[in-house]
């Protein structure tokens, strides 16, 4: 395992076990900590773990995951 590989991994982990802690919030909050995770995810992946795109991509995402309307 490379460590591109044990940062997604870890990454992954912290949000599944942030989300655990969501009971209480709004479907916005959530899809918001969601986007945040995921761009976090993506953005240290495509900038080989660089911290400030990680940074960036958890930012980028939060703001998508937070305009996101849910389907009707």
């Amino acid at each position: 395992m490379n460590i591109k590989q044990l940062a997604v991994s870890a990454s992954l982990v912290t949000v599944a076990l942030g989300l655990g802690g969501c009971a209480g919030m709004s479907n916005q909050d959530k899809n918001t900590a969601l986007g945040a995770g995921a761009g976090a995810v993506v953005g240290g992946v495509l900038t080989g773990g660089s911290a400030v795109g990680t940074v960036g991509g958890a930012a980028v995402g939060g703001v998508i995951g937070n305009q996101v309307k849910p389907a009707k």
